[in-house]
């Protein structure tokens, strides 16, 4: 089962960018609906497309093992 890191990346780029993070602006930034974004992180193992993750390494400026 693979788990996205979503909280946990967040958590480390407020800290590394020195202001809050929010899961809107995760939102808008990647054009990634708050809701698919809340699932993925409620729901260990919640089935995602490829590009989701690919925006979502692209917005926190991580490789995909850090996302995974």
């Amino acid at each position: 089962m693979i788990h996205l890191q979503i909280k946990e990346l967040i958590a480390a780029k407020t800290v590394q960018w020195g202001r809050k993070i929010t899961i809107n602006e995760v939102a808008e930034a990647t054009g990634i609906s708050r809701m698919t974004l809340n699932r993925i992180m409620r729901n260990e193992g919640y089935s995602t497309v490829t590009n989701h993750i690919d925006l979502l390494c692209s917005y926190f400026e991580c490789d995909l093992n850090e996302l995974v």
